[in-house]
């Protein structure tokens, strides 16, 4: 039994073997395939942008719809987003800004969406990543814009409304939440640190579990995950990227109080996408300070059959009392619906501004 056991096995690494031979020669193909686009925009005099968020979105999405199994559409848009990480690299590595240090939620997302051939540039604070964008010193930035269970990113939502720089693309994140610490067990945390907002995803669960422990709240899950390894007595709430990178035995699992936390992240750059097929559309107005002001901002939606997906106000900086609206519609500012309400809308707001098009999350 064990030489036939034997003897089937090695037919079936041998099939393997021969399909890892041509998935390495198709790699291959199409880097070259990569490399002859990028001589070809060159030679036009049109080299500026390699990167092509529409583009990406369409081959990923024809991926998902045309994969017969058994791996899940997730795996496959990981797969191919690699790939093309890596063929984006031969030209030159993009580089990325997001909120460091190494370890963060942001890192992941800026990982998820760009690949691990991208070149990584962790910021202090959401401001220096849209700084290291506007000056030139990396080409896209992600920054998170709102999570699902505690509301929008409020410092993003001001620095959009200043920035030159255009949304070109959007993720979305699972957020799994860990206990993180180099104790034994959980009686032996005296205090917890994390970023704000992770202390309040896992509020509850601190309550059932460490009520007692003291919760200090730092600028990132990493730098909670530094203090928490070098302090006895100390935990940190962080995820998969803080535990590996700084090397901390997770004491519990999924601590978020919500199952599906989710933080929704933008790439900014200094030009948005073309359409995709499904796209969104992001910008901010104002209303004049008048009754129904608000009601005849949205009638232009309405009266396109434009579909808004979100709406929210935020306090103007230039006035006391007054606001502006953070609005996101279903499609390309380009489709001619979007065009016509874009349009109307422009002669009804005292103050409209275009974030940009772009692909929507491709999961």
């Amino acid at each position: 039994m064990g030489d036939e056991l034997q003897k089937e096995l090695a037919g079936v690494r041998a099939e393997i073997d021969g399909i890892d031979g041509e998935l390495l020669r198709l790699f291959n193909q199409r880097a070259r395939c990569a490399q002859k686009v990028g001589e070809i925009k060159a030679a036009h005099g049109e080299a500026g942008h390699i990167y092509r968020p529409e583009r990406e979105a369409q081959v990923l999405r024809r991926l998902q719809e045309s994969n017969p199994g058994p791996l899940p559409g997730e795996n496959i848009t990981f797969f191919f987003r690699e790939i093309m990480s890596a063929c984006l690299a031969l030209e030159d590595p993009l580089g990325i800004a997001f909120l460091g240090p190494l370890g963060t939620f942001s890192e992941s997302a800026a990982t998820k969406h760009f690949g691990h051939a991208a070149r990584l540039l962790p910021q202090v604070s959401i401001d220096d990543v849209f700084r290291e964008v506007e000056s030139g010193h990396a080409q896209y930035a992600v920054v998170p814009v709102e999570n699902s269970t505690e509301g929008a990113v409020g410092r993003t939502m001001d620095l959009l409304l200043a920035t030159p720089l255009r949304i070109c693309g959007e993720l979305v994140l699972r957020i799994h939440q860990h206990l993180l610490s180099s104790e034994p067990d959980l009686g032996r945390i005296a205090r917890v640190y994390s970023h704000a907002q992770s202390l309040a995803q896992c509020h509850e669960w601190l309550n059932r579990m460490l009520p007692n422990a003291q919760r200090i709240p730092v600028g990132s899950n990493a730098q909670a995950a530094q203090s928490a390894a070098v302090e006895a007595g100390a935990a940190a709430i962080a995820g998969e990227a803080a535990a590996a990178r700084y090397n901390l035995p997770r004491l519990a699992e999924n601590i978020e109080d919500e199952p599906n936390n989710t933080t929704r992240f933008l790439v900014l750059g200094k030009h948005d996408a073309g359409p995709s097929g499904r796209d969104k559309t992001s910008l901010i107005m104002s209303a004049p300070n008048r009754t129904g002001a608000l009601h005849e901002l949205l009638l232009p939606f309405a009266n396109a059959g434009v579909s808004m997906s979100r709406l929210e106000s935020r306090p103007a900086r230039h006035a006391l009392w007054e606001y502006v609206f953070y609005v996101d519609v279903d499609g390309h500012r380009d489709d001619p619906a979007v065009k016509t309400a874009l349009d109307e809308l422009a002669g009804r707001a005292a103050y409209l501004k275009i974030l940009g098009s772009y692909p929507v999350a491709v999961y």
